[in-house]
């Protein structure tokens, strides 16, 4: 094999998300003399992007003085909030938690956001790679990083060159900023490899999904924000619900429930489903249709689980660091502080050194300590979540103490223990599944290209996963990637890669740490609209 074609840059921005397009932005508004080049996996900018979400503006209005005048294509003043506790068939008001009010807030497609603001950073000379995946760190001869491999394309299943075969390059920097996302591949070795999170807790997660509705004329209030809590869920698993009213007649629908619920059997999908079927919600949809769909994994450890956000030749921000606020249900403004504060740093040293000291001291990682207890305070259900979310808040997060977080896929009951009670009903709203969804994520991959999904030790499936939890990753996962088949070969796991919408949740979840999430070829996956 040949050499790599090596480009050099002065930075490389892994990611352009909300806090990888502020970090090069912000760069280079700050040193116009620097190279700059951010790469994204997603064949578009925003393409692979998904949260609520409802974002606070301030970190905008410094990033992009007057975009009021100018903002992204889906962008709905705020209006009035909900916070709702359902029943099977009733929901009770509640009073809003101080951290969810969105006076002055935007509701956002932040997929969209993210198209809009590339632009703005390619003006000031920032290089755009959108299709290109890292498929790793490079290292100098003293194991400092050194910039990203990107992963070659046109390579078959079996892993031969294809008459379309393309060399990936390696792009060289004197600072590599990691702006994946939660659970991104390259800070999960990152982190391993430089022991990131030696002196932090496990770090938790949530899986998130979401639908964007077209509904009948007069359903929606434009700028209602609507959140809840309770059915579908047992009160032992923490989640629950939002619903953003946009214009032009159209609703976000979501779902967030966290990764430590305890039993193997629950599937996050079917519970998102029935939340639609509430018959507050059903009667909201009905008559609808569904315009896009996806699924993403969410960071939650907060301050507790922050690591180390410095290596040699590189750094961590937004959600690569874990910085979303989870009692506001927001992390966009973090992640454009975050990718700020990184392009501040960068302009002054153009070195990582310093910046996990610069982070812990900005009111980024402030506004984490505040409510540092109030997420793992729903560890032993709802009500006792509830009452140590208000105590927090009415002492701002000064009581002398800090809970602890624990590791996600460590928390399930064993089939024997048994499960929870889910009362849910008979449902007609679509998708009819999670194939079905996939649909509505537009994803596509390559089926000749190498599989993207490892199951380290398959044996481990059928020797001890199925008769201690059934197989949980033929449940979690949102897409049906993963499948159980029997035939005259005896039982496997089938990984249906195609499906898949990137969102992690095998590579967090599954008991025993076998799956191991890869990036496949540039420019596969999601390809989501407006979410």
């Amino acid at each position: 094999m040949s050499e790599r074609e090596i480009m050099e840059y002065d930075v490389v921005v892994v990611g352009a998300g909300p806090a990888g397009l502020a970090c090069a932005l912000h760069l280079k508004q700050k040193r116009e003399d620097l190279a700059v080049c951010v790469i994204e996996k997603a064949s578009e900018i925003g393409a692979q992007i998904l949260s609520g979400a409802v974002i606070e503006p301030e970190p905008l209005d410094e990033l992009v003085p007057g975009w009021r005048d100018d903002p992204p294509p889906i962008c709905v003043p705020a209006g009035r909030d909900e916070f709702l506790l359902l029943s099977k068939t009733g929901r009770r008001k509640l009073p809003t938690p101080p951290q969810q009010n969105n006076h002055g807030n935007f509701i956002v497609s932040l997929g969209a956001t993210c198209a809009w603001l590339a632009p703005k950073a390619e003006a000031l000379g920032v290089d755009l790679f959108p299709g290109f995946a890292a498929a790793d760190l490079s290292y100098d001869d003293h194991g400092a990083v050194r910039g990203v491999v990107i992963g070659d394309m046109g390579v078959d299943r079996d892993g031969q060159e294809k008459d379309s075969y393309v060399q990936g390059i390696e792009i060289r920097a004197r600072v590599t900023v990691l702006g994946e996302g939660c659970r991104g591949h390259l800070t999960k070795r990152a982190i391993a490899r430089y022991a990131l999170d030696a002196e932090s807790d496990p770090q938790t997660y949530a899986i998130g999904m979401k639908e964007l509705w077209q509904l009948p004329a007069g359903r929606v209030e434009p700028g209602l924000v609507q959140h809840s809590v309770g059915w579908p869920l047992p009160k032992p698993i923490y989640g629950g619900s939002f619903v953003y009213h946009l214009d032009k007649d159209r609703v976000a629908v979501g779902f967030v429930c966290a990764l430590d619920y305890q039993d193997p059997g629950f599937t996050p999908f079917e519970a998102f489903q029935q939340f639609k079927h509430h018959p507050s919600m059903h009667a909201l949809l009905e008559g609808g249709e569904i315009l896009s769909s996806g699924a993403r994994a969410l960071v939650e450890g907060g301050y507790q689980s922050l690591p180390r956000v410095e290596m040699p030749g590189a750094l961590l921000i937004g959600d690569a660091a874990g910085l979303l606020n989870v009692p506001k249900i927001k992390g966009t403004h973090q992640a454009l502080r975050s990718g700020m504060l990184a392009a501040e740093h960068l302009a002054e040293n153009l070195s990582s050194e310093g910046f996990d000291a610069r982070l812990r001291a900005s009111p980024v990682v402030a506004e984490l300590k505040k409510v540092r207890n109030i997420r793992p305070g729903f560890q032993k259900g709802l009500w006792r979540g509830m009452f140590t979310a208000a105590v927090e808040t009415v002492t701002a997060g000064k009581l002398p103490r800090t809970l602890a977080n624990h590791a996600d896929h460590a928390q399930y009951r064993t089939l024997e223990q048994g499960g929870f009670d889910f009362d849910w009903v008979e449902r007609d709203l679509p998708p009819r599944d999670r194939p079905a969804s996939v649909y509505f994520a537009s994803t596509e991959h390559d089926e000749d290209q190498p599989i993207h999904l490892k199951i380290i030790e398959p044996d481990v499936c059928f020797s001890r996963c199925e008769s201690e939890y059934g197989n949980p990753c033929t449940r979690f996962c949102p897409a049906n990637v993963y499948e159980k088949v029997e035939d005259e070969n005896g039982k496997r796991i089938q990984i249906n890669a195609a499906n898949c919408v990137h969102c992690k949740t095998c590579d967090i979840a599954d008991p025993y740490q076998v799956i191991n999430w890869v990036t496949p070829e540039g420019g596969s996956g999601p390809n989501y609209s407006n979410l």
